[in-house]
Order: C-alpha cells, then structure tokens, then sequence
C-alpha cells in the first residue's frame, strides 16, 4: 500500500472550504497543478474517486471524499496535539480557535481574551465573531475548536457545555410607564411599538414568546444590530426585547439611559453555551477556555425558575447593571 503524507491530508482537509480547485490552490500556497497531483495520488491509494474537478462547475466532494476530509482533519488535530503534548510538560502551549456568536460577543469575548492569555500564556487564542451559520461551518470544517452561542436551535451532533443562564429582558426609555417596574409583563408591551432585533434566533425567539400568549407585537422598526435597538430605545422610538448579557451598562452608545427590566413570568429562559461536534475530541486548550469561561461568566444571571416557583419572580432586583466581575 502506498504510503500517504500529512501534507497530502493537509490539503485535501482544507478542499471543503473552497469551491474551486485554483482558490484552494492560491490559499494553501501551492500551485493548481500540484493540488490535483496530490489529490490524484490520494485517490489511487484510497481506490476511490474523493472529489470532481469540472472548470466550468468548480470543486464538489464527493460522499467519500467528504468522509475522507474529515477523518484527515481529524488525525491531523491528532497528530498536533501528540507533538503539543510530548513539548509542553505541564503548561498548556499551542492555539484554540474560538468562535462566538456576534450578538453578545462585546459581552463575552474582552472578559475572555483579557484575562485567558494571562493565565496561560503558552495559549494562542484566536478569536472569530459571526452568525450561527458560519460559527456551524467553520467548526464542521475544523476551523474552530470550539463555540459559544444560544442553546437554542442548535442542529445535531454537537457537543455542549453551559456557561450561563440568559432570559428575554424589556429594554426602555426611561420614561416609560413601565420603567419603574421591577419586573413587567409581556402582555402590556404588546400594544407598543416594538424595535425588533431582526437575527436569528431572537427574531424567532420573539414570535414565539408573543405567540405563546396569544399576542402579536406591533413591530415598529426591524434593525440587525444590538447596538441600534438601544439607541432608538434610548431616544424613546420604542421598546426592545433583547437576551440578557453580562456586563452591559443601562444605556446607549450615545449615552442615553436605558431600563432594563427582566419579565414577570420569565420569557424565553435559554443558556449561551459552548459547542464543539461530537466526532471531535476537545483540546485540552479549548477545555481550559470552556472552564474559564464558566469561571468568570458562570454566576451571572438569576437561575432558571421552575414552573411552580415563577410565580414569585415578580420582586426580582431591576436588571442591567455592571456586573462589577473583573
């Protein structure tokens, strides 16, 4: 049997994230021609067709191919973390490549990439923001160790740990009616004008809470960023329904004050959770950002009531202050 090199494995684990053999070819450096002998001689040792190279359709895996891609990204994260491990001794050396979900990432990611390279300095930590979509994509094709989002919605064959408990909050003018509150209920925002965080899954997250009460909101205005649904609230536009986040000050970018208000009974009781897939062992770098993650976020937000206790939720502390963790 013909021997097969790391390199060859290297390169054909990378073909999944592109749809052209000359875009891989120019982001693995290496020529066109080289990449298709490399892959033609996998191939011929595996005895099967792993990919077709059309010019006019670019790159496909086939199903074998993409098993294969796998199993090679697999021993190839093998085959690093035995060299990490036989250098290191006892001090955590080497890269993790986080992923964080882009709606609360100004909440999570500078309480993690302050603090976790102090205290494993022989850790690289890369850090890549984005949608679930590419947060699922980059960690199938091996691009990230782990991520952290919402624990809702998730596809199948992931792995989980819980970081922290996060709810569905009223965000308002400070002015408004329901502002001196300690706790408001969805039913009496329902007739005001709502400006909609419009991502997934908070936009689901929101039909389904107005649903399940036999509401609809009046939606006011529909923007994809956090930070603009603060802002119209703090100039009073309207209100917002956002997920609770740790270390978020009550007020705009502009500086305006903004109430936050948690709902008496609860709505949309989650956890932001850190993902990696099944068929992947975690590192033991990725595990220690996991534990520190939990360490330093873990306390925040109340504890998910249960059924029979919700109804005592209404004299809960107002929300939304700094958190005063370092």
């Amino acid at each position: 049997m013909a021997d097969v090199s790391l390199r060859q494995l290297e390169l054909f684990a990378a073909l999944p994230n592109f749809t052209t053999l000359s875009a891989a070819a120019a982001q693995l450096h290496i020529s066109e021609s080289a990449l298709s002998q490399a892959i033609t001689g996998l191939e011929k040792t595996v005895g099967e067709q792993l990919c077709v190279r059309r010019k006019a359709r670019g790159l496909t895996l086939t199903p074998v191919g993409q098993n294969f891609a796998m199993q090679a990204r697999r021993i190839l994260a093998d085959t690093r973390e035995l060299i990490l491990d036989a250098r290191r001794g006892e001090e955590l050396r080497g890269p993790v490549k986080l992923g964080c979900y882009a709606s609360f990432a100004t909440s999570v990611v500078p309480e993690l990439l302050e603090g976790f390279p102090r205290r494993h300095p022989g850790v690289d930590l890369e850090i890549t923001v984005g949608t679930n979509d590419d947060l699922f994509v980059a960690l199938q094709s091996g691009r990230l160790d782990v991520a952290i989002t919402y624990d809702r919605f998730l596809p199948v064959g992931y792995r989980r740990r819980e970081i922290y408990p996060t709810e569905l909050e009223a965000h308002l003018h400070p002015d408004h009616q329901l502002a001196a509150a300690s706790a408001v209920d969805l039913a009496d925002l329902a007739g005001e004008p709502l400006i909609l965080y419009d991502a997934s899954p908070s936009t689901i997250d929101i039909v389904e809470a107005f649903a399940a009460r036999g509401l609809e909101p009046r939606i006011e205005a529909r923007v994809t960023q956090i930070g603009l649904v603060e802002a119209l609230v703090g100039r009073g536009v309207g209100y917002g329904l956002l997920m609770s986040r740790p270390n978020v000050l009550p007020m705009s970018a502009e500086g305006r004050p903004v109430a936050i208000r948690p709902f008496d009974p609860p709505v949309t009781l989650s956890h932001v959770v850190g993902i990696w897939p099944e068929d992947m062992t975690l590192t033991s770098r990725a595990a220690a950002l996991l534990d520190y993650a939990v360490e330093k976020l873990g306390s925040y937000g109340r504890k998910m009531p249960s059924e029979h206790s919700r109804a005592q939720t209404a004299a809960l502390p107002v929300r939304g202050q700094p958190s005063g963790r370092p």
